[in-house]
Order: structure tokens, then sequence, then C-alpha cells
């Protein structure tokens, strides 16, 4: 039948594209690692350096992972191949709609798995620390920031990332000042780094009895969670501390001592605070953590050689550096000014639909390092 015959002529052009992405995720070295990698798993005493033996298991479990989602991608393909056939030679219109779907699955998979391999920095693959900041205006723009918190979420949850509140600062009367989250899963800085910058809104404001049109500003850090490998020196007499009471989103917080950490690192002017955890302790840990993150972060934008190279106070984020414009009126647009990559639908960006914009960005990235 003409339908299957077509449609199997669309599957077949997306088999050299697989081709390429196994070449591309390097299949035959990694297999090779993970050979490499099972034998000092098998030797004597391997488990008497826990520390060590801890990080091979993870690095042998992350490549086992890229393995198996290939292969997955090739049975997905080689199965919606069968069907098709099937439907063909049994003239089955019925499987028809069940071909389609599964032909557009193998698509979305295989562009999902290109995008991987385009996730090449060296920080890629970690946590990622979101700090938001709502730009000057008041409640117009403490009220964006908090939609741009909610949206972020959004986008998280989406992707079966972990979400965790590290600070929140309310606004004056909706919204917030300032937030900071963390979102865990593999990849969550990789993909999320092309996010900082000045997020821009125009709509009619709802605290605006006149109803006039608003135009707000709110920018977002990015920044990727340090782990313990990577050793920092940061010196007792560079960090200021200041402790105060956590007060988290709508006055939900029941902590009522004054537990909540700031840190100020004076050689740059880096501000970090966490107030998550319920001691004083835990939470200077916690942004310790977040100042590391932040310092190496600088270091690698900046192409520095050392953590004690960067000097004066970073503001990364300038108010005219603005990556992406969201417009509700007069019309609806959401557009990226660094891509071009634009959508009408803002709920859906609201709701957390970002995909189409992180992965213009990372393919543009990706052409310019080509």
């Amino acid at each position: 039948m003409v339908q299957f015959e077509e449609l199997k002529l669309k599957l077949e052009a997306l088999k050299p594209e697989i081709d390429d992405l196994a070449d591309a995720l390097g299949l035959k070295a990694i297999k090779s690692e993970i050979q490499q990698l099972e034998n000092r798993a098998a030797e004597p005493g391997f488990y008497d350096d826990m520390e060590n033996s801890q990080k091979i298991l993870k690095r042998t479990a992350d490549l086992n992972s890229k393995v198996n989602n290939f292969n997955s991608l090739v049975e997905k393909y080689e199965d919606t191949l069968a069907l098709i056939e099937l439907g063909d030679e049994e003239e089955d219109v019925s499987l028809l709609e069940e071909a389609e779907n599964e032909y557009e699955g193998v698509k979305k998979i295989l562009e999902q798995q290109k995008l991987q391999t385009l996730l090449t920095g060296e920080y890629d693959k970690n946590n990622a620390i979101l700090t938001f900041h709502a730009g000057s205006g008041g409640t117009e723009a403490q009220d964006w920031a908090e939609m741009l918190y909610r949206m972020y979420t959004r986008w998280a949850a989406d992707h079966g990332f972990n979400v965790k509140e590290i600070d929140y600062l309310d606004g004056d009367e909706a919204g917030l000042k300032s937030a900071v989250l963390l979102i865990e899963g593999e990849n969550a800085y990789g993909y999320l780094k092309s996010e900082a910058g000045v997020h821009r809104l125009v709509r009619v404001s709802p605290f605006d009895s006149a109803g006039r049109r608003h135009t707000s500003f709110s920018s977002l850090e990015v920044m990727p969670e340090i782990d313990d490998s990577i050793k920092i020196e940061i010196r007792d007499e560079d960090i200021k501390m200041d402790v105060y009471r956590a007060s988290g989103a709508g006055g939900q917080k029941v902590n009522k001592t004054s537990s909540a950490v700031r840190l100020t690192h004076i050689p740059t002017g880096i501000v970090v605070a966490s107030q998550v955890e319920r001691s004083q302790y835990q939470n200077r840990d916690v942004a310790m953590k977040m100042l590391m993150s932040k310092l190496v972060e600088i270091k690698e934008r900046e192409h520095l050689e050392k953590i004690e190279d960067i000097k004066g106070v970073q503001k990364e984020i300038t108010w005219g550096s603005q990556i992406r414009s969201y417009v509700f009126m007069p019309y609806t647009l959401v557009k990226d000014h660094r891509t071009n990559y634009e959508t009408g639908n803002v709920n859906g960006v609201m709701d957390g639909d970002l995909d189409g914009f992180i992965n213009a960005y990372l393919k543009m990235k990706g052409h310019e390092e080509n």
C-alpha cells in the first residue's frame, strides 16, 4: 500500500543518521572502556579504596547507559520497520496510525540522543544551580521572577529531574526578589546553561489598575554543582558570613532560628545564600559548595587558568544582555535573540515547554565549534 511504502522510505532515511550517531557517541571506544573498567572491578582488593571504586562503578554505569540507550533506539527502529512491513503485506490500514506514531517516536529519540553528543563541556553532566533575580520595577518584576521560577520547575519535572529549593526571598507584595534552585540529574547543567541571562516580559500588568502594558526584566544565573572530587582552596579570611532567619515561599518555612547563611567572597564580591537546611552549619556547607561552583563557572567562562585569576566584582549578567523576550500583549510570542527560535505558544512555554529553545542553542553552539 502506498501509505506504508511512503512511511517505510521516511523511516529508512533515518538509518544513516543512526549510523552517524554511533560514530558521534564513540560506541567502539565506550565498549572498550567498559571492558577495561569491568576488569578493574574484578581485581582483588578493588573495594579497599571505596572512594576510587565508587568513581569507577559510576563511570561504568554512565557508559553502559549510553550503550543501552543507543541499543534501544536501534531496537525501536527495527521494530517499527517490521510493523510497517507487516501492515504493507497484510494491507491492514488499522496499523497505519500505530506505525506513524512509532516512526515519530524513533525520530524524537534520535534527535534527543544527537543533542546529547553536543554536551561535551567538562561540567555538562553535572547538576545545575539556578539563581533568579528580579530586576528593578518592584512587584511587577518580582512576579515575573516567580513566573520564571515556576517555568523552570515545570521543565525539570517534565524531564525527570529532581528540584530542591536552596534559598527563597519573598517579594514585597507578590512574587520573589531572589531564589536558588538545585536541579539534580544527568546533564542538567549541559541543558540549562543556555538559559543564563536576562529574560524580558511584555504584558498588561495585573498590578496596574489602569491596565497599562509593562516591560519587566528578571535575570537567571546557571552554574554547575561541583562535586567533592574538585578541590578548591578558599581562605577563611576571604569569606564574610552573615546569618539570618529563613523565610520561604509564602512564609511556609517553620524554622524561626537564625540558621540561614549568607556568604560573601571578598575578592570577587560574589554572594551566595542557603536556608534550606535546619542548622547553620549545614547551610554554611551548602553555601560554600555554591560559592565553589560559582568560582569554577566563572573560571571556565573567562578561560582563566586558576581560581585566583578571577579579579574584581563579578556581574556577569547585565541588563543589556537579554537573551529572550516573552510577549503576552498585544500579540503572543516568545523569541530567543541569540538563535532567533520563536513560538507563539507563550502559555506552553510558561508551563515548561523549553526544549525548542534549548535545542536550538545547543545546535548553534555545536555548529560554531565544528
